[in-house]
């Protein structure tokens, strides 16, 4: 059954809720943040001077899922790319839209701050992501390498 989707920025206030579905991101890919990270990303996420933004996903008044993106410069274009780099919704809000709505509402964001292309990357295992990715969006075709520099 579909539930009424909606999508707004992240606030102040929602910092438990935030934390919450934060946790449970990184758990998914069986990987644990140290605190601090957990804390600088808020502080990020609330700084007006941060290229990074957040937004939740509600069924009704109750945060299911999260967005994260950021703004940046390519060598490519103009424009900047908007890079959506965190996207999660709680096991119990999956199939019913949130994932859709919190790409649509990063897309509309990124399209009125003058962005010229909106990606993101998701683990080839996560085929329940790629069945939404490969209908709101097109692949690349592009392989990412890591170089870990600490």
């Amino acid at each position: 059954m579909a539930q009424s989707t909606s999508v707004r920025p992240l606030a102040a206030g929602d910092r438990p809720a935030w934390a919450d579905l934060w946790r449970q991101y990184p758990a998914f890919y069986e990987t644990v943040l140290p605190e601090d990270i957990y804390h600088s990303t808020w502080e990020r996420l609330m700084a007006p001077d941060e290229p990074v933004w957040g937004a939740l996903a509600l069924a009704g008044e109750r945060p299911v899922g999260l967005v994260h993106y950021i703004y940046h410069r390519t060598a490519w274009a103009l424009a900047d790319n908007c890079c959506l780099q965190d996207l999660f919704v709680a096991p119990d809000g999956r199939g019913l839209g949130h994932g859709a709505g919190l790409i649509a509402h990063v897309a509309d964001t990124a399209r009125q701050a003058g962005s010229g292309r909106l990606y993101w990357l998701t683990h080839e295992s996560n085929t329940t992501a790629q069945a939404l990715y490969d209908r709101v969006a097109s692949r690349s075709g592009f392989i990412q390498y890591r170089l870990p520099l600490s």
